[in-house]
């Protein structure tokens, strides 16, 4: 099902300077493994450039995105499927951990090392005094952008071999409205509350209803036209 606005990521200059980081750009609950009720979970500032740059990684990104779907992975496991080697998966789950986004699970047979993603939600700027920062999770940002539109485009090229009843709840959705940067942080806020509505499932496979399966929940809302071109918007008022 195609229409007209979709939410993750949010764009907010600061108000001050010390106020650079209160409003996070970039909301991620794919990277979260939530223990705690939904709008309990405990949220991870990322402002460590050497961290943002861990994270803007294609594969890092596919081992989270696993983790999230199935709990704990061992590398062996985790290698089978993202199509990469043991060893290679093992030495970028351990740069992960380095940064605070996976910590070590259960023992995997054979004492083979589980991991399992931290329970938080991690958020970090797209705007940031710091420039190494600034580009950095400007990086993570396209980095994880990048991957859910090669998600989509393998969607769309499959969607017909899917059963209809998810071929019809599936959605593209997309709008331009003239809101307040209010209004817009309303827009964002709301969409954030619908995505906290299952982030539990992650974690909890009892509070899975029959037929459940993983589902890509993506959102933006951003001005249409740069600031540079500001100028040449027609008056508010008709």
């Amino acid at each position: 099902m195609a229409s007209g606005g979709v939410g993750t990521r949010r764009s907010c200059p600061p108000r001050s300077s010390r106020g650079a980081f209160r409003k996070s750009a970039f909301d991620s609950m794919l990277l979260a493994m939530p223990v705690h009720e939904p709008r309990e979970l405990p949220v991870h500032e990322v402002r460590d450039s050497q961290a943002l740059r861990a994270l803007a990684h294609p594969l890092r990104i596919r081992l989270l995105e696993e983790l999230a779907i199935s709990g704990s992975l061992t590398a062996t496991e985790a290698a089978a499927l993202v199509s990469e080697s043991p060893a290679n998966c093992s030495w970028h789950l351990r740069q992960l951990a380095r940064y605070g986004f996976v910590e070590e699970a259960e023992a995997g047979p054979g004492r083979r090392r589980r991991w399992r993603l931290l329970p938080q939600q991690n958020r970090w700027p797209d705007w940031d005094e710091d420039e190494q920062v600034r580009l950095a999770g400007t990086a993570a940002t396209l980095a994880l952008l990048a991957r859910e539109h090669d998600a989509l485009r393998a969607w769309l090229a499959s969607a017909g071999t899917a059963p209809a009843g998810w071929r019809d709840a599936a959605f593209i959705t997309q709008s331009i409205g003239w809101l307040t940067a209010e209004e817009l942080n309303q827009v964002g806020r709301e969409i954030n509350e619908i995505f906290l509505r299952y982030a539990d499932r992650l974690s909890n496979p009892a509070r899975r209803p029959p037929g459940a399966k993983p589902v890509r929940l993506i959102g933006c809302g951003i001005p249409a036209r740069p600031p540079q071109l500001e100028g040449n918007l027609p008056s508010m008022r008709a």
